[in-house]
């Protein structure tokens, strides 16, 4: 507090000259009309480019919420969207018959990016949520623009996704106003371009076309979009296009993301890898040479005990057959005896 008293004493005659200062201007802004006015003008200018800042400060320290609500909000009209496709296609196949129930809706669970590479081979993405959140690998993830990858590993918290961006990346896919169908690649290089293969030639194919899932795996559901054709060329072998396709995802720019949940089907992937595994697939053969020996053993048993059945049924028409004879023949003998005694 001393201290406090000796720099005022010390510097006085600063304070009084401040002192001095403020009074003046009050005066001449309170009793002089135009400086008032510019007063008034340049404070409003200032406090408004204050709350300009503060606000802008505000929207920033808000901006992850408010993506999280846009991300829930495009996730919801993304499944209006595929339930009215699917309607539609419906419609389309047999307007004759009445609509039959839509399939079920996916569900999802959003995430958040914490790490993207794009400029490797094999490009990772890391998101914030992981299996108690009830992700699992090889389960399907989107964005408000279109499909994102796959769920390559896990952990309690984490999740690690392949995207389209990766070279190891494969994705069954189609042209939406088509039935043909085919597989995304990419072949690095740009971040926003994948390719796709297996498309017949004499498929109608032009630029504008959208790409979208077809379907076929349990990983994503049909409908999904993937990108739009910018170019046209050949194949390696000819015999097919390789479509040039723009991604619609921004992977330089992607933070929020919804994964899969509900789609995956253990069953039908258990079934599949059965059948593509060669000793599986002799255990199925055997199995089914056994079902086959047991069912024409089964067949045999049933054809000797059915004639049984009617060896039986045969010797006992024929047993009451031959007592009925008898009857009759032991009948007409005794008449004979009664007149003799008369």
């Amino acid at each position: 507090m001393r201290a406090l008293i000796d720099l005022i004493i010390k510097n006085k005659h600063w304070f009084l000259f401040i002192l001095l200062e403020v009074i003046s201007l009050v005066f001449l802004f309170s009793y002089n009309g135009y400086q008032k006015s510019v007063y008034f003008t340049t404070a409003n200018d200032v406090v408004g480019s204050t709350y300009n800042v503060i606000s802008g400060i505000t929207s920033y320290l808000h901006l992850q919420e408010n993506n999280r609500k846009l991300e829930a909000k495009n996730e919801q009209l993304r499944k209006q969207v595929y339930a009215m496709r699917q309607q539609l296609e419906a419609i389309g196949r047999d307007s004759i018959k009445s609509l039959p129930e839509l399939p079920q809706i996916y569900h999802t669970i959003p995430a958040q990016v914490v790490n993207i590479t794009l400029h490797k081979a094999n490009n990772l993405i890391t998101i914030n949520k992981g299996e108690a959140d009830g992700i699992l690998p090889e389960m399907g993830v989107i964005c408000s623009q279109g499909i994102v990858g796959i769920v390559y590993m896990t952990s309690r918290h984490y999740s690690i996704v392949m995207p389209l961006l990766n070279v190891n990346s494969k994705v069954s896919c189609r042209l939406r106003d088509s039935e043909y169908f085919g597989s995304l690649i990419w072949q690095r290089g740009y971040v926003n371009i994948a390719y796709a293969t297996s498309i017949p030639r004499h498929a109608k194919v032009k630029k504008g076309d959208i790409v979208e899932s077809n379907g076929y795996s349990d990983i994503f559901p049909p409908g999904l979009p993937i990108g739009r054709v910018v170019g046209l060329d050949d194949s390696t072998d000819g015999m097919s296009y390789l479509l040039k396709v723009r991604l619609f995802a921004n992977f330089s720019t992607l933070r929020e993301v919804s994964v899969i949940t509900d789609y995956h089907s253990p069953e039908r992937r258990m079934l599949e890898e059965q059948a593509e595994d060669p000793t599986k697939q002799d255990s199925i053969l055997i199995q089914q040479e056994k079902k086959k020996a047991f069912e024409e053993e089964k067949r045999k048993a049933a054809e000797e005990k059915e004639k049984a059945e009617q060896e039986i049924i045969k010797a006992e028409l024929e047993r009451k057959y031959s007592e009925t004879m008898a009857a009759q023949t032991a009948g007409n003998e005794h008449p004979e005896k009664t007149d003799t005694v008369r």
